[in-house]
């Protein structure tokens, strides 16, 4: 992923965000309007996750220490994971709360009745734009991914993380027209109070989604099939490797994977034919595949019984 790419989503995100809960919470002040409340703090909530996955950005890039050896790419996950927190806690919990809230002392729309209508409809076509700039980022390294093997299937947390946030506001935005919308038609505050249990119901659905997604990188993931091929073609291409008698692989970031592999080297080479031989290997597969940026590869002589056992 374009890390850049990733930066520009955010960035875009978190000033639509900053702006749309300003005008949010004077909507709700204006008219106690639960789902104006719901969106406002879900607004925050995405607000505070966009700066969360800056910091992450920020901080995955200091040089590696003798305590964290291979660096710490990995922490975009983490705070990639407090995204799914804030997300469940301060937009999704808050928001079913509020809901209930309502429901159990329901009250219309009586004054400032055009507010609710016009915030909710710039706020619209400003997480529309915000959208639209995730969406062109992702399309650059998507391919032919669908969007759901996209967010599942991506190493880097950002962009997933920037669409599902950005794709759960306009469709919360929309519960949100519709209720307050029903509420100034009918006079009846239980669809505020139901469009606002909406928004809560789909802000935990997709902090579930992202926090299952994350949790996944958080443990560690292997290189993907089609990687893992690349890696295997540039290793047994050269004359220098007989066969591999194991490999694993593992991300250490996003733009970092770890490759480990056992070889099967001839018999009579001497040290420094080996020696030769992996320095070739490892330029093969660092131009196979650049993201693989730490390679370890072990010379041994192929034993069949012994084919498979890491310890061997």
């Amino acid at each position: 992923m374009s890390a850049e790419g990733g930066t520009r989503a955010i960035i875009a995100a978190l000033l639509a965000n900053l702006g749309i809960a300003v005008t949010k919470f004077v909507a709700y002040l204006l008219t106690s309007s639960s789902s104006m409340l719901a969106e406002a703090i879900h607004s925050v909530a995405d607000s505070g996750n966009q700066a969360l996955l800056l910091i992450g950005g920020r901080r995955a890039g200091r040089a590696a220490t003798s305590q964290h050896p291979f660096g710490y790419g990995r922490e975009r996950y983490v705070y990639a994971f407090l995204v799914a927190i804030v997300l469940f806690s301060l937009g999704g919990l808050f928001a079913l709360y509020e809901a209930w809230h309502k429901w159990s002392a329901p009250h219309g729309i009586t004054s400032w009745q055009w507010v609710p209508v016009t915030v909710l409809v710039v706020a619209i076509v400003l997480e529309s734009f915000s959208f639209r700039t995730a969406i062109k980022e992702s399309n650059l390294i998507r391919g032919r991914e669908s969007w759901a093997r996209f967010i599942r299937r991506s190493k880097a947390p950002e962009l997933p993380v920037v669409l599902l946030e950005d794709f759960g506001a306009l469709v919360g935005l929309v519960f949100a027209l519709v209720g307050v919308g029903m509420t100034l038609a009918t006079g009846n505050g239980r669809w505020d109070a139901a469009g606002t249990a909406m928004i809560g119901l789909l802000l935990v659905t997709i902090a579930i989604v992202l926090a299952i997604e994350t949790k996944s990188l958080l443990l560690g993931e292997g290189a993907e099939l089609a990687e893992v091929a690349a890696i295997e073609r540039a290793i047994t291409t050269g004359p220098e490797v007989e066969r591999i008698i194991h490999m694993k692989t593992l991300y250490l970031g996003p733009e970092e994977l770890m490759v480990a592999a056992k070889i099967a080297v001839a018999r009579c080479e001497t040290a420094e034919e080996v020696a030769r031989g992996i320095d070739a290997v490892e330029a093969r597969i660092r131009a196979a595949l650049p993201v693989a940026r730490v390679i370890y590869l072990e010379p041994d002589i192929y034993q069949a019984k012994n084919a498979g056992q890491p310890g061997s």
